[in-house]
């Protein structure tokens, strides 16, 4: 679905991810002036209408030329006029697809796109646009995300509001890939157990950054070592698979169990890139590796060791009056001398 915000703010796109796909939500909601419920959706099409596809991927030459074609949907019960535009892609903070608002000016692969500036469509209808991309005999080899979006224009209030809906384009320009990425910023902390007798964690936190020029995915790997052994983890959340783009970057935090305050505790983070969508024969992706180490003592079991050190000699001291205090009796049972109570 996507997301209603004032004019000249960003209106998000928001996407489903896929290991190296992502799909464009295809219908937003939007009650228009009239009262009426404006609903339609944006998908890949050929000229005869809807092919299936989530997304438009395609990877050309520079200074080739193709003509692709979305189909705009009008799923209200009156005519629309919709407007049309293409821009730049980019991907999240948390790996969503996203699109830059449609006044900022296309720097990358969204100015290689021409398409109609508006629509009108009838009730119940659907339009085929065509989508030219035209790539720059000079463009660079690599992946150059981009979308092109239906949006609606209405006035809520005081507030002019723009929806958009859009299909994604996955531009790839032919020439070397390089699949490479690089981890920084890695931080390391000890959390250690309430319980003494039971193992703490290391919560590390990293970044990874796609240094090549087509997009990937990274299985990302920490590993913690101590004095008692070696724990390791996989990150299995979702959020592993969601792409990176050329020049972007993530910021991950990993907690791995089973970790001892023995001293030095030596981590290591890994990523290991592998290429979004389909195959690229013959590129080698680069693996990265950091290390890092921090030190965790074990001031939970050192106090615990001085309470039982303590309570050792207290036990002993309380023994040893009690002992005296017996002899004492007896010594006075033997001469006669009266016994305090």
């Amino acid at each position: 679905m996507t997301a209603s915000r004032p004019r000249g703010v960003l209106a998000r796109l928001a996407v489903l991810p896929a290991l190296g796909v992502a799909l464009l939500a295809a219908m937003v909601a939007f009650a228009t002036p009239s009262g009426a419920d404006t609903t339609w959706s944006v998908v890949p099409a050929n000229a005869d209408g809807p092919d299936g596809r989530s997304v438009i991927d395609l990877e050309l030459a520079g200074g080739q030329q193709v003509v692709e074609h979305v189909a705009v949907i009008n799923r209200s019960t009156e005519p629309v006029n919709f407007a049309i535009d293409a821009n730049d892609g980019y991907l999240t903070s948390k790996g969503y697809f996203d699109m830059r608002p449609s006044d900022a000016e296309p720097t990358d692969g969204g100015a290689w796109i021409t398409v109609p500036g508006k629509v009108t469509i009838a009730a119940g209808a659907t339009s085929v646009v065509p989508v030219t991309v035209s790539i720059p005999r000079n463009a660079t080899p690599g992946d150059h995300p981009a979308g092109v979006t239906a949006s609606l224009e209405t006035v809520s209030g005081q507030v002019r509001v723009q929806n958009r809906v859009g299909v994604r384009l996955n531009i790839r320009v032919t020439g070397d890939y390089v699949a490479k990425v690089a981890v920084t910023g890695v931080r390391a902390e000890y959390v250690g157990s309430w319980n003494p007798f039971a193992a703490g964690s290391v919560e590390v936190t990293y970044t990874v950054a796609n240094e090549g020029n087509v997009r990937l995915v990274t299985d990302n790997q920490v590993l913690t070592s101590t004095l008692v052994g070696e724990s390791g983890w996989n990150d299995p959340s979702a959020a592993r698979a969601r792409e990176l783009m050329p020049g972007g970057s993530r910021t991950f935090v990993a907690r791995v169990p089973g970790a001892w305050p023995l001293g030095p505790i030596g981590t290591t983070v890994m990523a290991v890139p592998s290429p979004a969508g389909e195959p690229l024969p013959g590129v080698a992706a680069q693996r990265a590796a950091v290390g890092t180490t921090v030190w965790a003592l074990p001031w939970p079991q050192l106090g615990s060791l001085a309470l039982l050190v303590l309570a050792f000699f207290a036990i002993r001291l309380n023994a040893a009056r009690r002992r005296r205090r017996i002899e004492k009796l007896i010594m006075l049972a033997r001469q006669g001398a009266p016994q305090e109570a």
